[in-house]
């Protein structure tokens, strides 16, 4: 009986427990690589930022070009 309980402690840790462990880990990394809906918000908002900041260059792009040609050659 008890050469039976050591065989199956044995298969356990050398064939179960790795297995366990494992998918254990790929669901964790699987888990991780989702967007959560905070950070999908965030991004929005970034993006958002980035444009108005985008238009709001290009304006001040406009109004030198119109003040002053050369303001691009200057350092």
């Amino acid at each position: 009986m008890s050469d039976l309980v050591i065989a199956l402690a044995v298969v356990f840790i050398v064939i179960c427990l790795p297995l366990i462990i494992v998918m254990h880990y790929v669901t964790k990394w699987k888990q991780g690589r989702e967007i959560s809906g905070d950070d999908e918000q965030m991004l929005e908002d970034l993006w958002q930022m980035s444009k108005r900041i985008e238009d709001r260059i290009e304006t001040l792009e406009r109004i030198l070009d119109d003040d002053s040609r050369d303001w691009r050659n200057k350092e």
